[in-house]
């Protein structure tokens, strides 16, 4: 127990300096910088945050497609992600039944988030265990009709539900998501690789840097504010070339070696802090 105790004041000790790193980079050396729309300038204007029904800020968009409707839909099968079933007063107690009952629901319905006055226009998720209380899932929204390449653009917002409970900001029922949203981000641009239906990969500028943000339902997450985006291949074609890795500007990269190294730091800290209370 000392062990563990000594290893989370180190962690925190390593955060702290982090933290100061980030505050003074984030906040001091022009966040404005690290913007990069080359390859979709379409999205420069966009907004990068989603908002709830009540105009609370909720999920961070943090991954994007590139490519048809039915082109995204199949790439997203192919990857083992499954289309949600829409929010029914049906499906609503059906999900509420199986998470009570700890049934599967594969297909269970997402509740609805907003970006710029829309709801979402395609919902997926991949199931984590049985009960639908715990499962990746994402959004995606129409971003562009035409980007750069000539192909539509879309982003979404990849979380991991973790549990269900109430909202801390309303009292409502809601998913609870897990902190760290760019290893969702990376696990659905891994699977929609491994499909091998992705041409490419890019990054353009999401939200920016952030350690100690909350989404709409009051829970803590932190992202080095990236999104990272998938061209598909035409027609849904499956190849077995991995996809090539477009280059981001030399500021982007800079700005992802300096925040990797920061999340880094902050998830030991919070596995940690995590360990040191489940040994109490």
């Amino acid at each position: 127990m000392r062990e563990l105790s000594k290893t989370v004041k180190v962690a925190a000790g390593a955060l702290a300096l982090a933290l100061a790193l980030y505050l003074a980079g984030a906040y001091a050396l022009a966040p404005g910088y690290w913007r990069h729309y080359e390859r979709q300038h379409g999205l420069a204007t966009k907004s990068m945050f989603t908002t709830t029904s009540a105009g609370i800020p909720g999920d961070a968009l943090n991954v994007g497609v590139e490519g048809e409707r039915e082109n995204l839909i199949c790439a997203m099968r192919a990857a083992g992600w499954r289309p949600a079933d829409p929010v029914t007063f049906r499906s609503s107690f059906a999900i509420a039944e199986s998470v009570l009952a700890r049934r599967a629901y594969p297909t269970a319905p997402v509740s609805a988030l907003f970006w710029e006055g829309r709801r979402q226009d395609l919902a997926f998720e991949k199931p984590s265990g049985v009960s639908p209380s715990r499962r990746h899932h994402v959004r995606f929204w129409l971003a562009l009709s035409k980007g750069d390449a000539g192909a539509p653009v879309w982003l979404g917002g990849a979380t991991f539900d973790r549990s269900v409970g109430v909202s801390h900001y309303t009292g409502q029922i809601t998913h609870h998501i897990a902190a760290d949203i760019d290893t969702e981000r990376e696990l659905l641009i891994r699977d929609l690789a491994d499909s091998g239906r992705v041409a490419a990969t890019y990054q353009v500028a999401g939200v920016g840097p952030k350690l100690l943000a909350r989404n709409g339902g009051g829970d803590p997450y932190f992202t080095d504010g990236e999104i990272v985006v998938a061209r598909l291949r035409p027609n849904c074609e499956a190849s077995a070339t991995a996809p090539e890795a477009l280059p981001a500007p030399a500021e982007a990269q800079a700005h992802g070696a300096v925040f990797g190294w920061i999340g880094q730091a902050f998830r030991a800290v919070r596995h940690g802090f995590s360990a040191f209370q489940d040994g109490k």
